[in-house]
């Protein structure tokens, strides 16, 4: 099993020698790995070495160090999503062959908080919709969503709806339309909320995906805090040169 020294760092061999492990079985997904001690004599590296390359295998969220238990081979992303362009959850399981579905959790009609005043330049008589949603692929919960909108921009009926596009309801009347989103995404933890909801384990992250919707006239009209679970999602950009 000893790696092969060619002209880079030993610790960049080693990644790619576990990685090509992790392809083809020979340590699977949630798998417990040998011990340091082991994977290095069985490598042929220092545990040093072994050490720095397991700390960028997790940074890439390949494997998962849990202190005093051991290390774990991660579950690879069945959903996978460059965010320059606004596309839906939905269309992101539709796209790997798998029907989304969504369980509501609650509607609620509320005047504007402090936050709320400020993000979407409403007056405090204003109502603000505020809906929790959990979206499953194939009836397997994925993703914990809270989204909020002011009233005035969505239909009458919307809230007596048992499903539906926010963006379709948002555009219903034709004088709105989502043209761009700014977006912040933060890795976290266990989450008292969202991973009950999801159904995760003590030790599966989150990827939180903060958005604000912006239409045409540069007003927000949708904001969103989604909760991924990052075994089952990832999220890429694009970056050109300037």
């Amino acid at each position: 099993m000893t790696i092969k020294v060619d002209n880079r760092h030993l610790y960049l061999q080693v990644i790619d020698r576990l990685k090509k492990d992790i392809e083809k079985g020979i340590f699977k997904e949630k798998e417990k790995l040998p011990s340091e001690f082991e994977l290095a004599k069985s490598l042929g590296v220092s545990r040093a070495t072994l050490r720095e390359a397991l700390r960028l295998l997790e940074e890439e969220n390949v494997i998962m160090r849990r202190h005093g238990v051991g290390t774990f081979v991660n579950s690879k992303p069945v959903f996978t999503s460059g965010i320059e362009q606004l596309s839906s959850v939905s269309s992101m399981i539709r796209s790997v062959g798998m029907e989304p579905g969504t369980i509501y959790l609650s509607s609620l009609q509320t005047l504007p908080s402090k936050d709320d005043l400020e993000r979407f330049q409403c007056n405090e008589e204003q109502s603000i919709i505020s809906m929790e949603r959990v979206r499953t692929a194939n009836g397997e919960p994925v993703v914990y969503c809270i989204d909020k909108v002011p009233e005035q921009y969505l239909p009458n009926d919307f809230l007596v709806r048992e499903e539906g596009s926010i963006f379709s309801a948002l555009e219903e009347s034709g004088d709105i339309r989502v043209s761009h989103a700014v977006a912040f995404i933060d890795p976290v933890g266990y989450h008292e909320v969202a991973s009950p909801t999801l159904n995760c384990e003590p030790e599966t992250s989150l990827l939180v995906l903060k958005q604000l919707h912006y239409d045409e006239n540069d007003r927000v009209v949708l904001y969103s805090k989604n909760y991924f679970r990052a075994d089952k999602f990832s999220f890429h950009v694009v970056r050109k040169r300037v």
